[in-house]
């Protein structure tokens, strides 16, 4: 919107043809680019100076523009016109460019993080200081976030929120936030990084903290799929009452809940069939009940697909183990294996 005003003001308020007005453009855009490259060798030495710099001469070099339009108007020559552009230009990109590299690596504004000598020489000093990134991303990001800290002498934690905005500030509501990194940095400001919810420190690998945020996230997007699917499958019936249908689900979703820990009880023994009450076999022989009620009433399969197509090929599994002299009885915690891929 700027632009299409500035051009239409150099037409209109200053008699500029289209011609000159476009080069007056050109100019401020050259202007811009020398401005970032002027910044980029000065943001490492002068640090928040560079860019405070390049808004005082974009402001200066406006203000006498202002004064030279008022008192020439349209008789300004279209040379002088044209000049201050430079200037202005090379104002904005010293702080348009400076201001881009004093961001920390990472966050939602700047996802890219300085890995080459180039960027780190040029980025700033941060000696002393201590970063906390409450920004949701995945582990490397995390980890890369924390190199970038490192690099510039700073300590580091990333973080995973557990929690909706109404958690936040609530301390009964449940929420918590998940924090990795450096542990004295967290042990240090814990009491601080309680205030809006509560903290878990999860290790010093600094990518921890999103991978715990996004293993929670997946279950819940999965839980979230579930749940619709039994809601459409139950809507065209007649007399169908959500709201009487709600503590059903809830409730069976609760005791299924339990699992959860005789899962992991399974997973660190590598003993897949220890207090398993539905072995897979028995699962994988009612998948086709499943897919055939959903198509039967309408409903797409393709929210179960990818877990029963997984599922499928270990009764062959199955099989080929009792044939070895091995057992049927597995539980849902031998497909944990079957989902990673190379295992």
């Amino acid at each position: 919107m700027f632009f299409l005003a500035w051009a239409l003001f150099m037409q209109d308020g200053l008699a500029l043809t289209p011609g000159q007005a476009a080069l007056g453009f050109v100019v401020a855009s050259a202007g811009e680019m020398g401005g970032a490259w002027l910044a980029m060798h000065l943001v490492g030495r002068h640090g928040r100076r560079a860019p405070q710099s390049g808004a005082l001469l974009a402001a200066f070099t406006l203000a006498g523009y202002a004064w030279l339009i008022e008192a020439q108007g349209s008789t300004l020559p279209w040379a002088l016109a044209v000049a201050p552009m430079v200037a202005v230009g090379l104002g904005l990109g010293m702080v348009g460019a400076a201001l881009a590299d004093l961001t920390p690596a990472g966050s939602a504004s700047a996802s890219a993080v300085p890995t080459d000598a180039s960027s780190s020489r040029h980025a700033t000093t941060r000696s002393e200081k201590d970063l906390v990134n409450l920004t949701t991303g995945t582990p490397e990001q995390g980890r890369a976030r924390a190199r970038w800290a490192e690099e510039r002498g700073a300590r580091f934690l990333d973080a995973g929120i557990m929690a909706v905005p109404t958690m936040i500030g609530q301390p009964a509501s449940g929420g918590y936030v998940f924090y990795s990194g450096d542990r004295a940095l967290f042990e240090e400001h814990v009491a601080t990084l309680a205030v809006p919810a509560a903290t878990s420190y999860v290790g010093e690998d600094a990518g921890h903290a999103a991978l715990h945020d996004v293993a929670l996230l997946s279950a819940t997007t999965g839980m979230f799929a579930g749940i619709t699917h039994a809601f459409a499958l139950m809507r065209p019936e007649k007399g169908f009452a959500p709201g009487e249908f709600a503590p059903l689900l809830s409730g069976w979703l609760g005791s299924m809940a339990g699992a959860i820990d005789g899962m992991a009880a399974q997973l660190e023994s590598g003993d897949y069939t220890e207090g398993v009450v539905s072995n897979l076999a028995m699962m994988t022989a009612g998948d086709a009940t499943l897919v055939d009620t959903a198509r039967r009433q309408g409903v797409s399969t393709e929210l179960l697909a990818p877990f029963t197509e997984l599922m499928a090929p270990f009764t062959e599994l199955m099989a080929a183990r009792l044939a070895q002299g091995g057992h049927d009885d597995e539980g849902v915690a031998g497909l944990v294996g079957l989902r990673r891929r190379g295992d």
